[in-house]
């Protein structure tokens, strides 16, 4: 799933070219991807609207449009967002095209089908439960130390669960949670109210720098995620303990393991995360 720095370099690679453009015409190949309002009003009400900016927050994309509406994009598993010239070959696993007043297209394209859109006025986006209830993002002021330890005081459950869920920390997924907590020497089943002073401020410094490093090498590709042009990234070059099962911790040589930790696949070094 492509988690906060994916959706924020496929939002500073579409920004400058769809800015100022004009969709002219909507079209459906999977129109089920459509969540609110109807497939039929989402066409009728994108046509001739004039994209004015795009926004992201947490793994959300939001276009803000002319008309104070906002077209927002939840990539989910697989879903990839590309901007293509008119004689550019389209994804072939494309569902929705949007076809700009240039000749140019966004094509919305997903493997799995599992992404959802949304077209509401601004004032209304308290409709989109997992957009509403988004705790603060990593790199911001609001996400600060003083939030996270009181944060993790109050749960008692394992900390993997704890920093995945999206209505405490918004933006961290599988990868950088198991990235940030490899970093700051924690083990993924640790109680999050056990943590010590000192533990919480080598998480908190280590949220934040997966999700830097993240954006600074353009994302991680594994095997659908690429960015607004069609290009992979490199983050995945850079990994300490996601997807290296069986290899050898960076840090001490002691092979990764993996289990399931709060329903999801897990890396942690043994030795290095007690």
């Amino acid at each position: 799933m492509p988690e906060m720095p994916e959706v924020e370099i496929i939002r500073r690679s579409l920004i400058d070219k769809i800015s100022g453009r004009t969709i002219v015409e909507v079209e459906f190949l999977l129109a089920r991807l459509v969540k609110w309002p109807s497939s039929a009003e989402f066409q009728a009400v994108l046509t001739n609207r004039k994209i004015e900016t795009v926004a992201r927050r947490g793994k959300y994309l939001l276009f803000h449009l002319d008309d104070k509406q906002v077209l927002v994009i939840h990539l989910r598993m697989t879903g990839r967002l590309q901007y293509i010239t008119r004689d550019g070959e389209k994804d072939k696993f494309t569902r929705i095209i949007f076809k700009l007043d240039n000749g140019d297209l966004l094509v919305y394209a997903d493997t799995r089908t599992l992404g959802t859109l949304y077209l509401m006025p601004f004032d209304e986006l308290w409709r989109i439960a997992g957009l509403f209830t988004m705790g603060p993002e990593p790199l911001t002021p609001e996400f600060s130390l003083v939030y996270l330890t009181e944060m993790l005081k109050k749960h008692h459950g394992k900390i993997k669960a704890i920093l995945l869920n999206q209505k405490y920390i918004g933006g961290l997924g599988n990868i950088y949670v198991d990235e940030c907590m490899a970093i700051a020497g924690i083990h993924p089943e640790r109680i999050a109210s056990s943590l010590s002073e000192n533990e919480n401020e080598k998480l908190y410094h280590a949220i934040n720098k997966v999700i830097a490093d993240g954006i600074e090498h353009g994302g991680t590709t594994f095997r659908d995620y690429r960015d607004g042009d069609g290009k992979s990234g490199s983050h995945q070059y850079h990994l300490n303990v996601y997807g290296r099962k069986d290899e050898p911790c960076l840090s001490c040589g002691t092979p990764i393991h993996r289990k399931e930790v709060a329903g999801r696949g897990t890396h942690f070094c043994p030795k290095c995360q007690k």
